[in-house]
């Protein structure tokens, strides 16, 4: 199990998940930050474009209160097929990316990280809770509570204005 959880988590502050080095990270370390959690994958069509603009988003505002933390993940045509190390090195080394990439989870299905659970409880999505591909995008308020959930084709750039919203910043 990559991420843990209290028995009626509240915020994603209530989670402990593993990064990619396989150590525990408490997420309660990004109290009162704006987060953009994302399941990523590096054989994607949509790679490319949303590594680009989340480096664009990070660089911006990463001195301003906004994280972004990545969650790889293999379940959509087996786009994530490396280990956590080859994809950190595919991250770092092909889009110079500066974020957080935790351990390989599953957001769908009976093996779903507890994380993804929570992100995925509510009013979410025309095909009901599950996340569709790679690249859905959550953002959560400096409270722990997630503000919103994107689709995979929405640019992450398209989300600047709920991120600065969120920050504070008019």
């Amino acid at each position: 199990m990559t991420s843990q959880l209290s028995k009626n988590p509240e915020t994603i502050y209530d989670f402990t998940v593993k990064d990619a080095k396989g150590d525990d990270v408490d997420l309660s370390n990004y109290k009162g930050k704006v987060l953009l959690i994302i399941n990523v994958a590096s054989k994607c069509g949509l790679t490319n474009s949303n590594y680009a603009e989340l480096n664009q988003l990070y660089e911006k505002y990463k001195d301003q209160g906004f994280e972004i933390l990545a969650f790889p993940c293999n379940q959509f045509g087996e786009q994530e097929p490396g280990t956590n190390e080859e994809i950190t090195e595919f991250v770092c080394t092909r889009f110079k990316s500066e974020f957080p990439i935790f351990d390989k989870i599953e957001v769908n299905g009976e093996n779903t990280a507890p994380v993804y659970k929570f992100l995925k409880a509510g009013k979410w999505g025309f095909f009901g809770d599950n996340i569709q591909w790679n690249f859905t995008k959550f953002l959560v308020d400096k409270d722990g509570k997630v503000a919103d959930r994107y689709y995979p084709t929405t640019p992450p750039l398209g989300l600047e204005h709920s991120i600065r919203k969120l920050l504070g910043i008019a």
